[in-house]
């Protein structure tokens, strides 16, 4: 069979560098495109192949391969099964336009979804999305060869939902993956897109042009914090064994990648593990610097020098908050005094930049509370940091809180995601938010400017490789300008008169 695998964007979180800026080769069909490689569908692809099928991946970040090239391509080439992968809410009014446009050219091949958010709404995607014919819950790699082989018998494959007799029927679950050794390496090579190492989210600064992709040595996490949905799509956390981990590096180092970034959840979990990985890039001599997200609270601090010495050069922690309050609130198990530690141990020891995730607008927050989160991070030795507001997205415990709350709809909201300050009168309201953050910032920048000159000015001086200077001028303006708003802020169905359930012709 033939199998097309397309990666779904939403707009606002990556960039396309313009042909020119830094050598884009757009008369080669290439771009440059500032985000994260599509991982799922590299992933997926070589899977597909082993059991003898043919594939064709997209990204809608390349500029050819949106929903009239893939339509294009569906209509010469005629693929068995046209696959959508997504990420979350934002991406979902995308993937299903990208899904009704994807049927009308090829009204009789299967469409299927996959990923977090549908995995999570199934049913409801299915209701709601009449173009969407299937929808895989949970991971792809025993879901997607089982389903191309009983296309005709869906009740056989296990993780599916789909429709039958005008009924939704979600099979019975498909377990976890506990042997994550056994698959192929990811795909690199397909797509012709060179991905351009950026801060983290949508901060747009790059930071090398080293050749540069992601990569995943353990899936879940176990943790429980409010804000967050993966333990409810994937809670068990599991890894590859550092044998098969330092051979896929081997493999990157050899195809002249220069720069990786660990996709883990929560890469700090294991010393053991994470000691014989350092140990084996060591042994090895490969020639890549990579960087990994944790928590602080991590047994495995005490491998930061191994780290460093392995050319672990960007580490990310989640400090969310510095008031003791707000972080009990986002349930994060975690104390001011071990984010002081963390930071100020990776900094010993020589990893070179130090990320902070703030949150700001969280319940019960004051404006006291946020402005202390600023000095916080202004007394921590973080290289970079991002504030952005609280969100609530369907299957985090803060979104059952708030359907309890009565604030929330889950049947008629569940495609939405809500930034708290819109929609919980136990938050201050977004122009207090915004503008309490736009003082927090000039407050933090004004600390590292006066008082760590040294350490603003080298991090300056790594953005001014890349970047013009209007360009890194602009990034430290944007804290403090008003944006204006690609798409207006959602409402819940109870604050919307005679709201009804989303249908097809009540989204287009």
């Amino acid at each position: 069979m033939k199998v097309f695998l397309v990666y779904v964007r939403d707009e606002d979180y990556y960039r396309l560098l313009p042909p020119g800026l830094v050598g884009s080769r757009f008369d080669q069909g290439r771009v440059q495109v500032m985000a994260f490689p599509p991982l799922g569908i590299e992933t997926l692809a070589p899977v597909i192949r082993e059991h003898g099928h043919d594939v064709r991946m997209f990204d809608t970040c390349h500029p050819r391969m949106k929903e009239e090239h893939i339509a294009e391509a569906v209509c010469e080439e005629r693929p068995d099964v046209i696959a959508l992968s997504f990420l979350s809410a934002t991406a979902y009014p995308a993937t299903r336009n990208m899904a009704l446009r994807l049927k009308k050219a090829a009204p009789g091949t299967p469409v299927i979804l996959g990923g977090v958010f549908a995995t999570i709404n199934a049913k409801e995607i299915l209701a709601d999305c009449p173009c969407a014919d299937y929808v895989c819950k949970g991971e792809g790699e025993e879901f997607f060869p089982d389903f191309l082989e009983n296309l005709n018998d869906p009740g056989r494959v296990r993780g599916l939902a789909w429709r039958s007799g005008g009924q939704i029927v979600e099979n019975e679950p498909r377990p976890l993956i506990d042997d994550l050794d056994q698959f192929p390496y990811p795909d690199r090579t397909s797509l012709p897109i060179d991905y351009i190492e950026s801060m983290p989210l949508d901060v747009p600064a790059v930071l090398s042009l080293d050749r540069f992709c992601t990569m995943q040595t353990s899936r879940g996490c176990p943790y429980q914090c409010v804000y967050c949905d993966i333990p409810t799509a994937d809670g068990k956390w599991r890894s590859r064994s550092p044998g098969r981990v330092l051979g896929e590096m081997q493999q990157l180092s050899d195809a002249g990648y220069r720069s990786i970034y660990l996709t883990d959840n929560h890469f700090l979990l294991n010393r053991k593990r994470i000691n014989e990985i350092c140990q084996g890039i060591i042994a090895r001599g490969l020639q890549f610097h990579w960087g990994c997200e944790g928590r602080v609270d991590s047994v495995a601090i005490d491998q930061f020098p191994i780290m460093a010495k392995a050319n672990c050069n960007f580490l990310a922690f989640g400090v969310e908050a510095g008031t003791q309050k707000v972080l009990d609130r986002l349930g994060k198990k975690q104390t001011l005094e071990q984010i002081e530690h963390a930071v100020s141990e990776a900094k010993r020891h020589g990893i070179g930049t130090i990320h902070g995730f703030f949150l700001v607008g969280s319940p019960g927050e004051t404006e006291a509370d946020i402005l202390e989160s600023f000095r916080f991070a202004a007394r921590l030795k973080l290289d970079t940091f991002g504030f952005n507001r609280l969100s609530a997205y369907r299957g985090t415990p803060l979104w059952k809180e708030y359907v309890e709350r009565g604030i929330i709809d889950d049947a008629r909201d569940w495609h939405k995601f809500f930034k708290c300050a819109d929609i919980d009168p136990m938050v201050l309201p977004n122009e207090v938010v915004n503008r309490t953050r736009r003082k927090g910032y000039l407050m933090l920048f004004a600390h590292r400017l006066f008082l760590r000159p040294v350490q603003t000015f080298k991090l300056l001086r790594k953005f001014g490789r890349h970047m013009k200077t209007a360009d890194i001028l602009r990034l430290l303006w944007s804290p403090f300008r008003r944006r204006t708003l690609t798409r207006k802020p959602e409402l819940p169905a109870s604050a919307i008169p005679d709201a009804k359930p989303v249908t097809e012709t009540s989204r287009n």
